[in-house]
C-alpha cells in the first residue's frame, strides 16, 4: 500500500506520522513545491521509526510526481492556510488553481489512485477536482465530516465529563462554520441518547462550540489546527488501505441523496478498498432537513466561484 501526500506541511506531516506509526502502508511519499522541506520533513519523521516502532518506508520530493507513481491513495493538502479573520470561502481563489494542478498529476501517474481532498475551502475544492478529473464518484473524497464530528464528539465528553471514548455522535453538512449540521438528537453515551445527561441549552452550546471548533484554534494558534485533521484524514486512509468499511462523514457527490444534486457535501458513507463505496440516507428531521438544504445552499455559492 503507497499512500501519497501533497502538502508537507503541519496537517501533511501529521497525517503522514499517524498513517507511520499505525503501519498499515509500506510507503508514504510527500511532495511539496519548496525545496527540501518534504525531504527533511521525511527523514525527520524516519528518524522516529525505531522509538515509535513502525517500518513504513517514508520519502519526500520537491515536486517530482513522478515519485508518486502507482500510489493507491493521495491525500490533497495543498494551499495556503487560514489566517485569523479569514474564512474558507476567502482561499478559493488561490487554492482552487494549486488542487486542479495537484490533482491532474496525480491521476497522470496514478490513474486508480483515490483522492482525499483536505484544502480549503474543502466542499468547492472536492466539487472542483470532481469536475475536472475523469474520476468515478468513489475515488473523490472530502475529509470534512470525520474533523468535525471528532470536535463534536470531543466537546460532548467535554460537557458529559465523560472520557471520549464513551461518545458517539455526527457532523454532517458543510465543512464551514455557518455549514455544519451537527447531529444532537442522535448522539449518544454508550448507546444512551445523551439528552438523559445534559440540557438541551447545554447541548446547543455543544453545538454552536463545534460549528467554531476550526475558527477558535485558528484564533489560538495563529494558524489552522493540524493534530486532529491530521488524524482525521489518516482514519479515512486507513479505512480505505485495509478495506475497514467503516462509515465517516464525507464530502462526496450527491445525485438525489438527501435531495441534493450537483453538490459536493458532508453525509455518512462506508469507506473501504474501493473508495467511497456507499452513501447512507438517514431519515433527518425536519429541522435537521432545513439546515443541511441552508448548508448545501451555502456551499452552492461558494461553487458558483470556480472556473469550471
Amino acid at each position: 500500500m503507497k499512500v501519497t501526500i501533497v502538502g508537507a506541511g503541519a496537517v501533511g506531516a501529521s497525517c503522514a506520522e499517524y498513517v507511520a506509526i499505525k503501519d498499515f502502508a509500506s510507503e508514504v511519499v510527500l511532495l511539496d513545491i519548496k525545496e527540501g522541506f518534504a525531504e527533511g520533513k521525511a527523514m525527520d519523521l524516519m528518524q522516529t521509526a525505531t522509538l515509535n516502532g513502525f517500518d513504513t518506508k517514508i520519502t519526500g520530493t520537491t515536486g517530482d510526481y513522478s515519485k508518486t507513481a502507482d500510489s493507491d491513495v493521495a491525500v490533497i493538502t495543498s494551499g495556503i492556510p487560514r489566517k485569523p479573520g479569514m474564512t474558507r470561502e476567502e482561499l478559493i481563489g488561490i487554492n482552487a488553481g494549486i488542487v486542479k494542478e495537484v490533482a491532474t498529476n496525480l491521476i497522470k501517474h496514478s490513474p486508480d489512485v483515490i483522492l482525499i481532498v483536505v484544502s480549503n475551502p474543502m466542499d468547492t475544492m472536492t466539487y472542483l477536482v470532481h469536475k475536472t478529473t475523469n474520476l468515478p464518484k468513489n475515488r473523490i473524497i472530502g475529509m470534512g465530516g470525520a474533523l468535525d464530528s471528532a470536535r463534536f464528539k470531543f466537546r460532548l465528553s467535554e460537557a458529559l465529563e465523560c472520557p471520549p471514548s464513551d461518545v458517539d455522535g455526527m457532523v454532517i453538512g458543510g465543512h464551514s462554520d455557518t455549514g455544519m449540521v451537527p447531529l444532537t438528537r442522535l448522539a449518544t453515551r454508550n448507546s444512551v441518547p445523551v439528552t438523559a445527561f445534559i440540557s438541551e441549552d447545554r447541548l446547543n452550546q455543544v453545538s454552536e462550540d463545534t460549528k467554531v471548533g476550526g475558527a477558535t484554534l485558528t484564533k489560538l494558534l495563529g494558524t489552522s489546527a493540524w493534530y486532529a485533521p491530521g488524524a482525521a484524514v489518516s482514519a479515512l486512509v486507513q479505512a480505505i488501505a485495509c478495506d475497514q468499511k467503516k462509515m465517516f462523514p464525507c464530502s462526496a457527490m450527491l445525485e438525489g441523496e438527501y435531495g441534493l444534486n450537483d453538490i459536493c457535501i458532508g453525509v455518512p458513507a462506508i469507506l473501504g478498498k474501493d473508495g467511497l463505496e456507499k452513501i447512507v440516507e438517514l431519515e433527518l428531521s425536519d429541522a435537521e432537513s432545513a439546515k443541511m438544504k441552508e448548508s448545501a445552499e451555502g456551499v452552492k455559492k461558494t461553487n458558483t466561484l470556480l472556473d469550471v
